[in-house]
């Protein structure tokens, strides 16, 4: 019988899998080929058989995380009813100070902070893709408030914007040491409903 033939995807999904708290626990930047390779429990030359180099392993972590964060999200959104509600729900990384949460904020400024310092390409890259993703699923959202009569058209456009107002809440609140980032949204998100929602 012959061996059975290695799905790569699969595979880096794997590695990736079990190396999923690394980032958490040594960093982003401190992470090393040889660490995932021992905490995958393979050989640090079968590493390369499967991703670039220690940046290709991060992102396939980052996105397990992100697939597994939007699987919650999608399923919190599923359990209320106003576009408001839903909004709240995606800006949760920024808002949440829980444990759990806390260490996703922390893996992002991590993130960040390495674009911003290095210059990194790869990393502005994939923070676009993601970027385009999340605007996805934000749209979607509105999209399904204008459907049901809740929101004006008009509304979508504003899709962008409040996913740049994310970012900047995000930043502010990494950078300033006074600076309460729920009261922040709170008067926002108001100020933008008072203007798209349809009054009944």
């Amino acid at each position: 019988m012959s061996p059975r033939k290695v799905n790569k995807d699969e595979k880096r999904r794997e590695i990736a899998l079990k190396c999923s708290d690394l980032i958490h626990e040594v960093g982003m930047k401190k992470l090393t080929v040889a660490e995932v390779a021992k905490t995958a429990d393979i050989g640090k030359g079968t590493i390369y058989e499967y991703f670039e180099n220690k940046e290709d392993i991060i992102f396939e972590i980052i996105n397990i995380h992100i697939e597994k964060h939007n699987k919650e999200l999608l399923e919190q959104i599923q359990k209320v009813k106003t576009t408001k509600e839903k909004i709240a729900l995606f800006f949760r990384m920024v808002l949440s100070d829980d444990e759990e949460n806390q260490k996703h904020f922390n893996g992002y400024k991590e993130f960040l902070s390495i674009v911003l310092s290095e210059d990194n390409a790869a990393m502005k890259e994939f923070n676009c893709n993601k970027n385009e993703f999340f605007e996805g699923e934000l749209l979607k959202i509105f999209a399904h408030g204008v459907e049901e009569g809740e929101l004006k058209a008009e509304s979508l456009g504003l899709v962008n914007g409040i996913l740049t107002y994310q970012k900047g809440l995000a930043l502010r609140k990494m950078t300033q040491s006074v600076f309460n980032a729920n009261e922040d949204f709170e008067k926002f998100i108001s100020t933008i409903f008072k203007l798209i929602e349809i009054k009944k």
